[in-house]
């Protein structure tokens, strides 16, 4: 029997400009939100249970009057199938994320470690409910700041994996170890879907809340991949210093341009320093340098 997901409806008149629906996303995320799906005349947006979805619908219900929101529950199958059907391949440098199955015939195969300019890697990333098959902007920034880093034999480790695409894209980069934690366990479901269909065995997936992470796992890592939201990076910066390597980097995400300022500042007092910045469509991502090991940071709690 199918699963049915708790989500909202929300729909605008007329077809809104990509803005708007990332201002109404941004909004949203505060309410963890584990996937959202645009329609023909707005979003569908899916929570882990019905009081998360139900918290969110009123601050939907505020964000415009234009705006009509309603609560609904979506099958998991029903989704897939319509999310397979629509999607297609994207290329982002040297990666070339496949949103179905039935095309990867199509696409070459990159192999892991390989790192020559020409070769081209594909990732095959199913829909679900979990995020990240590379068609959102901040999937894609993290990817082109993760391809700017020397990886070959460094440690990666990917907070908040969701799909698993940025922890799969680590190792076909040539990491030699790579960890991807989550506190969703639909969305490690999906990673370790995403990493069986990959025939990807060098990623371990654990669900650890980013509060707790520098302890339960007991070690730094050169490269932290945080693609979040702009209050989560803000909230544990000093956690993500605690978990890299002195000199160690952090790739962030998730955040739109206004969030900017406020974020670089939060994680500059943890320790990191800003070294570059993209944006694409209302959407931030920028690499970090850790200037010196970080104490533990004091426990606190995850959205």
């Amino acid at each position: 029997m199918a699963r049915l997901y708790p989500a909202l409806a929300c729909r605008w008149p007329a077809s809104p400009p990509a803005a708007e629906l990332d201002r109404l996303i941004a909004l949203l995320d505060d309410h963890s939100p584990t996937a959202v799906e645009e329609t023909s005349d707005g979003l569908r947006v899916f929570f882990a249970t019905a009081p998360a979805r139900d918290r969110a619908l009123a601050a939907a219900a505020a964000f415009d009057p234009v705006v009509t929101a309603a609560a609904i529950d979506v099958s998991d199958e029903d989704w897939a199938e319509r999310s397979q059907s629509s999607l297609e391949p994207i290329q982002v440098g040297r990666f070339i994320i496949v949103p179905r199955k039935d095309i990867g015939s199509r696409f070459p195969q990159g192999s892991t470690g390989k790192t020559t300019p020409d070769v081209l890697f594909t990732l095959f990333i199913l829909p679900s409910m979990g995020f990240g098959t590379g068609h959102h902007a901040s999937t894609r920034l993290c990817l082109r700041l993760l391809q700017a880093r020397p990886l070959i034999g460094a440690s990666v480790l990917d907070v908040g994996t969701g799909s698993g695409v940025l922890a799969i894209a680590a190792r076909k980069l040539g990491a030699a170890v790579v960890i991807a934690t989550d506190i969703d366990r639909d969305a490690l479901q999906s990673a370790q879907d995403n990493l069986d269909l990959n025939q990807e065995r060098g990623v371990r997936l654990e669900e650890i809340d980013l509060a707790a992470a520098p302890a339960e796992l007991g070690r730094r890592f050169d490269v932290v991949l945080a693609n979040l939201t702009g209050a989560v990076l803000m909230r544990q910066a000093e956690a993500l210093a605690a978990l890299a390597e002195p000199g160690g980097s952090l790739i962030a995400s998730g955040f739109q341009p206004h969030e900017a300022g406020e974020v670089v500042s939060a994680l500059d007092r943890a320790g990191w320093s800003l070294a570059s910045r993209l944006d694409e469509q209302e959407w931030v991502g920028a690499a970090f340098e850790a200037r010196a090991a970080a104490t533990s940071p004091r426990h606190s709690t995850t959205r």
